[in-house]
């Protein structure tokens, strides 16, 4: 080929999506014409379909010119657009507005030799991408896809492999018999969803929009740090120095998570400081709770959040989707699990959770909501 967003040639099967299927040659043909026809000095996928998105991105890469993608219905304000950019992209905004971010195409496309070794995508895999090119763990993972020559898919029916956040993965399982891999990232992945997987070799990895792939895992191991990746714990949280950063980032990024370096470059990862809760001077992460309550009998989904007390300073408030038994049910579960400053004092049952667009629970909205 002749770049290298495209791994594949010939006949071989690239994209199999709503109905429309196209072979390698056909789309580095779209690629061309694309190239051809749009003469514009920033592209934009945000409001395509994912054929003609993904076709967009890879002439962006194939001629050197920035490419927007972004939900549509959440634009950013952009002030400038860096001379190197390739991808315009936003945070996932699950803890708050999506931020513009811009990379590199080095930043992503340099991880996928790594990201090929701890996946084992091969070329003659069918690719399912599950949510929405916007959310970065879709648009990281279809086009890793691309790159490896493999074909990029929504028919979970012929899907050996998926990229979805665990919330999606646990509907996801049933529906593709042919299934091999799952590759998990977003939110870390919970005991239903490895239980709804069983027989599926499961990988998930750890990042963020802004520095990419930070560390994986084959589960049942520990994650483990890329071999180029860097990290300090300070206070608790995460900092990382990475190649895959996104521009603009300084030196040492700090993630926001609440992590612990272990032995053999290995990451333990408790949550997203922000949602820790301070009981009374007792530290609650948020993510530990529904670990647990995701466990329960009757629990479909399970968000907690901190709300503020007059005494403790805050308690913990679990907002639960339930499925066929009553709250008490669920409390009673839970009083034999948890201590008792994790111990939610507050239950709201929703319908459903407010997610974002890849599947992520809306914490800042959830918290809007329960106010």
């Amino acid at each position: 080929m002749r770049s290298p967003e495209l791994g594949g040639s010939g006949d071989q099967p690239a994209l199999e999506f709503d109905g429309r299927a196209y072979s390698y040659a056909q789309v580095d043909r779209a690629i061309d014409e694309w190239i051809e026809r749009e003469t514009a000095s920033v592209y934009d996928a945000s409001a395509l379909s994912v054929p003609d998105a993904l076709i967009c991105v890879c002439a962006a890469a194939r001629r050197g010119v920035p490419v927007i993608v972004e939900n549509p219905e959440a634009r950013s304000a952009r002030s400038d657009i860096p001379e190197s950019a390739f991808l315009l992209v936003t945070t996932s905004g699950s803890t708050g507005s999506p931020r513009p971010l811009a990379r590199t195409a080095a930043s992503w496309y340099d991880s996928f030799p790594a990201f090929t070794a701890i996946t084992e995508v091969e070329a003659t895999d069918r690719v399912l991408i599950t949510g929405p090119l916007h959310a970065t763990m879709h648009l990281f993972g279809a086009l890793h896809a691309l790159w490896r020559g493999a074909c990029v898919t929504d028919d979970p029916t012929r899907a050996t492999v998926v990229h979805a956040v665990p919330a999606v993965l646990r509907d996801v399982v049933d529906k593709a018999p042919k299934l091999r891999t799952a590759i998990v990232a977003g939110i870390a992945l919970d005991d239903g969803a490895r239980m709804a997987a069983d027989g599926v070799s499961i990988v998930e990895y750890y990042g963020s929009a802004e520095v990419s792939l930070v560390a994986a895992r084959r589960v049942p191991e520990p994650l483990r740090l890329l071999d180029e990746v860097e990290a300090e714990v300070r206070d608790g949280l995460l900092y990382v120095r990475t190649p895959y950063s996104v521009l603009g980032a300084p030196e040492w990024f700090g993630v926001g998570d609440l992590t612990e370096l272990g032995p053999d470059r290995g990451l333990v990862v408790r949550g997203r400081g922000e949602s820790a809760i301070n009981v009374g001077g007792t530290t609650v992460v948020a993510e530990d709770v529904e670990r647990i309550l995701g466990t329960l009998d009757g629990v479909a989904a399970v968000a907690v959040v901190g709300s503020p007390h007059a005494v403790f300073g805050e308690i913990v408030t679990a907002a639960v989707q339930l499925d066929g038994v009553g709250l008490d049910a669920v409390r009673a579960q839970a009083r034999g699990l948890l201590m008792k400053e994790a111990m939610p004092r507050r239950w709201v049952p929703l319908s459903t959770l407010p997610r974002t667009a890849s599947g992520k629970v809306a914490r800042r909205q959830l918290k809007d909501l329960l106010a």
